[in-house]
This record gives structure tokens, C-alpha cells and sequence, in this order.
């Protein structure tokens, strides 16, 4: 069981992070926002340009750079080369009077929570109020954001914001369009925090050999390899590369890993 465990992680530690500059998952229209693409690169293809493919829906967007700016509403991910797709990041963009912006990355439990209602182009918005699944939970005279300090399982939910606009007289109360937010469990933050860490370290370097503890059964003696996995090879460590250059083979076990569209870096 450990062995399938330890193969699907190293599935996740590969793949690329995708974040959100500024956070906010929702934008006024004709506003921008950037994307930037972190992830891992196998050792060899980094002696070549890297590349990265970027997507909205199942359209592959031209543009190779690691980060992109953008404006068009819709689900994007990204993919370097010799990994899989991105998780994805969601991007609305409105037209209202009123927006209420939370952040795209996952909240865990214990984490502050922060969001912010925002006027039409950074107008004032008064008599503030903010709405947890319909019900008023803080109020403000005018523009600020509402916090959870330590974030619960209970603090999920539809959020919603209201106030009004000087344009140029003040307005009737506005309300912006509601949000869901998932707040998840402490438990799974520091595997989280664990892969995001891992997919920014080094690749590892050929030569160096995998120590695993010995195991008992069905499955025993698999040895992990960044990307793939091959049965051991006796004394009980093992090369992860035979070795370098144009010849290299990255074993059985790596496969082709297609994007949305069909397309991908993905060995064979």
C-alpha cells in the first residue's frame, strides 16, 4: 500500500503550480490579472529552453512564457514540459457595481481567511456589510476587508457583500454576486505545504542511488523513481539513471501525459 501511496505523491509533487497575481478570482471587465507557472523540470530537457503550454478550457493559448497576463474569464491551467497539467484557477470577470473577491489559493482550518468587497474601479463603498450564507456577520462605515483570523470548517459557505456608492450622489444599497468558500481540513495543509515545497526543489541529479526500507508481499521492492517506477535491481540500492545524454531513457513505467487539448511534454 505504501508503494502505491508513495508512487500517486510523486504524481502531485510534479505537477506545475499555477498562481494568481493579484490573488482575487474575480475581476471587473477590462481589468488584468497575471498568471505565473512554477514546476518541475526533469534533469536532462533543463538543458534545453523550457517551455510551458498554457490552456483556457480546452484551448491552448500561444503564448510560451511562465507567466501570462490575462482577461478573459474561464478555467486555466498550465504544463511544463515532462509533467502533467496544472490543478486549475478559475477566473470570473463582472460587469456589477460590486464585486466580492476571495482569494484562489485553498484556506485551511487555523489560517486566516480574507476576502474584500470592492466598488466599480476602487470606488468607496459605504455602509459595508458582509453576509455568511445569508446572514450579516460585520459591518463597516465604508471600504474594508472582512477576516476570519482562524478559519473553521464551519466558516464555508456563500459570502455575499452589499453597500452603496457615491456615483456622484449616493446610491441605494448594492449587492455583489455570492461566492462559495471552502474552508478544509487542518489535516490536509501540511501535505499541501509539503508538495508545494517539493515541486520547487532541484531536480534529482543522475548518479545518485534510492534507499527504500525492505518491504514484505505483493508489490514488495518497487523502486521510486522521480516520474516513474522499475522493479529493483539487487544489492538493494539502486542508479536512478544509467546515464546521461541524448540516449537516455527514462524506463518503463513513464507515460504519456496529455493536456486538455490532447497535447503534451509527457515521455513515452
Amino acid at each position: 500500500m505504501w508503494e502505491l501511496t508513495a508512487l500517486l505523491l510523486l504524481a502531485t509533487l510534479e505537477k506545475p503550480i499555477l498562481s494568481l497575481h493579484p490573488p482575487w478570482t474575480t475581476i471587473f471587465k477590462g481589468e488584468r490579472v497575471t498568471l505565473r507557472c512554477d514546476g518541475y523540470h526533469p534533469l536532462l530537457l533543463e538543458l534545453r529552453p523550457i517551455s510551458t503550454l498554457w490552456y483556457l478550457g480546452h484551448l491552448l493559448l500561444p503564448s510560451h512564457k511562465k507567466s501570462i497576463e490575462v482577461q478573459t474569464p474561464g478555467v486555466y491551467r498550465c504544463q511544463t514540459r515532462g509533467a502533467p497539467v496544472s490543478d486549475p484557477i478559475h477566473l470570473s470577470v463582472s460587469n456589477d457595481w460590486l464585486i466580492l473577491q476571495v482569494p484562489y489559493a485553498a484556506v485551511f482550518e487555523g489560517e486566516p481567511l480574507v476576502m474584500r468587497c470592492r466598488g466599480w474601479y476602487d470606488k468607496v463603498v459605504y455602509k459595508l456589510h458582509y453576509y455568511h450564507d445569508g446572514q450579516p456577520v460585520r459591518y463597516f462605515h465604508s471600504s474594508a476587508n472582512y477576516t476570519v483570523p482562524q478559519a473553521r470548517a464551519s466558516d464555508s459557505g456563500r459570502y455575499q457583500c452589499s453597500g452603496t456608492m457615491r456615483i456622484p450622489v449616493e446610491s441605494a444599497p448594492m449587492f455583489s454576486a455570492k461566492v462559495a468558500v471552502t474552508v478544509q481540513e487542518a489535516g490536509h495543509a501540511a501535505a499541501v505545504r509539503l508538495l508545494q515545497i517539493q515541486s520547487r526543489r532541484a531536480p534529482l541529479r543522475l548518479g545518485r542511488r534510492v534507499h527504500r526500507p525492505r518491504a514484505r508481499g505483493r508489490g514488495a521492492g518497487i523502486a521510486l523513481v522521480r516520474g516513474c517506477y522499475r522493479q529493483p535491481q539487487r544489492p538493494e540500492t539502486q542508479p536512478l539513471a544509467a546515464a546521461s545524454g541524448a540516449g537516455f531513457s527514462p524506463g518503463r513505467g513513464v507515460h504519456y501525459r496529455p493536456g486538455p487539448t490532447g497535447r503534451g511534454f509527457g515521455a513515452r
